[in-house]
């Protein structure tokens, strides 16, 4: 309310000024017929030219020829004659530009101002109207300099009032981007224009205005066939010809400009994303419906972003990067969740026969932080959190968490157990589902490890038997493991029995057998009604309890195409739910308030 007084208060004292000046100046003039009409056509000639604008590559400046013919005017012609051209074009534009009528007012009185200076900066330093005299340029000089000085701070004034902290930052990026450089340059030009209009007036006046005219039209047409000639050439050189997203080079340097241009800190994220078995698709479908469906990701990443003002780009191959400014790795994260889910449930010709039997995408994201060196950095992060994604059984978004103990725990662990990642690694090719969940658990544990008054062995065990705990599925038919629709009785039977099949295959290797009782009792209950024994309470071993609390909420919110699948927040109420009754109340509350702190996006992402 205060800006807007402010902003009102400011039209109305330029107003001020500059509607007396004009009147004050617009004294009963003494011209002849042939002097009318020279004003009509001078009138008709702004009025014209205010459509043929010059446009500037590289950036879009422009120049507008108006302000030549003020200029020209104050040279040859003095004050008076030259607002009056300055009134009737005016009244005439109110007619003909559809604009609220203190808008003509305002930027009347703020030409008037500008015309009024020039004009009396020109005489000051010995400025003639009785012929041009170019021996001496420097009233010339000083009446453009005070005439587009005056029109700068006014127009900065206004913006400064209506946003002060927007206007002091588009200055500076103004002078960083060299903006100022090139409007100097369009300043200069104008002068030099109306120094040539001046020299044909004085020459012949209509002839010369003519000429004129017919110039600065002919370079408006040249200057944007140019223009629109550049834009299409700097287009093409910063597309992907294939997905029409900006390419790597161009998302670059827009990520350098953004990092240069951040005056504080301002929490801004970048992602990279990868297509999840998109070799496998090429090989099963061909290279051109590989390049269809690189077209589809790259327009649908470009429709989802649009709306938040994100910088969508194809990085190489199947990969791609998106700049997210004023997004944090939360909310960031709670994005890229979103459009990962919706793309799996779109069907996309080809997509049935992958693993997951869905399209889908692995994506790490990045923070930008105060401290980080450059873009350089910042993509490196990206991409490590975008193969630890991989890793974690594809189709996930994984953050990029600085000395996390999930990079390590992880390396660690797989190096123990690689026999048995090897193992587990067979449900790619039989399911694809049960692998990624048995990855999902084992990082919940991991994180669950390192909040539980745990001694280093029960960590362990804790680990490495969430990431084997369905190892035991491998025995259970395919077309049983991958059926959609609710299980017979016979064919939980069979289900059930993947605890006691994966006690056999951990028996069989020595090594092991102390993670038998989390792959065993994992589905046992905290009330006795659970499988294979029916244990009541503390007689479940304690990894297994806490194994039961994880697990089963991965279950819940797990993922699938087309399926209606809980939401975390939905998970943590069925928890505490069904706490002490299926799950040990000790380890609901530890587990639910770390789902609360690590994946807050999810939480409330109802």
């Amino acid at each position: 309310m205060h800006m807007k007084f402010l902003q009102k208060l400011y039209i109305f004292t330029i107003c001020i000024i500059g509607i007396p000046l004009a009147i004050y100046h617009l004294s009963p003039l003494n011209v002849t017929i042939q002097g009318w009409v020279l004003i009509y056509i001078l009138t008709g000639s702004i009025l014209l030219l205010n459509f043929f604008i010059i446009f500037l590559p590289p950036k879009g400046n422009a120049l507008s020829m108006d302000s030549s013919i003020y200029l020209a005017c104050i040279f040859l012609f003095g004050l008076d004659i030259t607002l009056l051209v300055l009134l009737l074009s005016s009244l005439l534009g109110l007619f003909i530009r559809k604009t609220t009528w203190w808008k003509h007012l305002f930027n009347f009185s703020i030409y008037t101002i500008m015309i009024v200076g020039s004009y009396y900066s020109y005489i000051l330093f010995n400025g003639t109207q009785d012929g041009t005299n170019f021996t001496n340029l420097l009233p010339y000089l000083v009446a453009l300099t005070v005439y587009f000085s005056l029109n700068v701070i006014m127009i900065s004034a206004y913006f400064f009032i209506l946003e002060p902290k927007d206007a002091v930052q588009l200055i500076r990026n103004l002078s960083k981007k060299g903006i100022i450089k090139e409007s100097i340059v369009s300043y200069v030009s104008t002068l030099l224009l109306a120094l040539v209009l001046t020299i044909l007036l004085e020459a012949n006046s209509y002839f010369g205005l003519f000429l004129f005219i017919s110039l600065v039209v002919s370079l408006s047409f040249a200057f944007t066939k140019f223009f629109t000639l550049y834009k299409e050439v700097e287009e093409k050189a910063n597309k992907d010809f294939l997905t029409d997203l900006f390419n790597h080079g161009y998302f670059k340097l827009q990520l350098d400009e953004h990092i240069k241009q951040m005056e504080s800190y301002e929490a801004f994220s970048v992602a990279i994303l990868d297509i999840d078995d998109f070799k496998k698709y090429n090989d099963l479908n061909g290279h051109l419906q590989g390049d269809e469906l690189l077209k589809y990701f790259g327009s649908y990443l470009k429709e989802k972003t649009e709306p938040f003002g994100y910088l969508p780009a194809r990085y190489g191959g199947e990969e791609f990067t998106i700049l997210m400014p004023k997004t944090d790795k939360r909310a960031a994260s709670a994005f890229l969740n979103k459009i990962r889910k919706e793309l799996n449930d779109t069907h996309f010709n080809g997509s049935d026969d992958l693993p997951l039997q869905c399209l889908s995408f692995s994506a790490g994201i990045a923070q930008y932080e105060e401290d980080t060196y450059n873009s350089a950095e910042l993509l490196n992060k990206a991409d490590k959190a975008m193969y630890y994604a991989k890793a974690q059984g594809k189709n996930t978004v994984q953050i990029y968490e600085e000395n996390s103990h999930l990079y390590n725990e992880e390396h660690f662990l797989l190096k123990e157990i690689d026999a048995l990642e090897q193992q587990l690694s067979i449900f790619l090719s039989k399911d694809m589902y049960t692998y990624q969940h048995s990855k999902r658990v084992f990082t919940y544990a991991v994180e669950m490890a390192n909040r539980l008054p745990l001694t280093s062995e029960e960590r362990r065990e804790l680990i490495l038997g969430a990431l084997i705990h369905d190892i035991g599925k491998l025995e259970i038919p395919r077309d049983i493991i991958n059926k959609k629709g609710k299980l017979d009785a016979h064919e939980w039977d069979l289900m059930k029995k993947h605890v006691t099949w994966g006690k056999e295959i951990m028996a069989s290797t020595k090594k092991y057998d102390d993670l038998i009782p989390l792959v065993e009792l994992h589905h046992e209950r905290f009330d006795g009604k659970g499988y294979p024994y029916g244990l009541v309470g503390e007689k479940i071993p304690k990894l297994a309890r806490i194994l039961c609390v994880i697990d089963s909420f991965d279950a819940m919110t797990t993922e699938r195409p087309y399926q209606r699948t809980k939401t975390f927040q939905e998970g943590i109420d069925e928890l505490n739910r069904c706490a002490g009754e299926q799950f040990d109340p000790v380890f609901v509350k530890p587990f639910i308030r770390m789902i609360q702190e690590k994946y807050p996006e999810k939480v409330n992402n109802n």
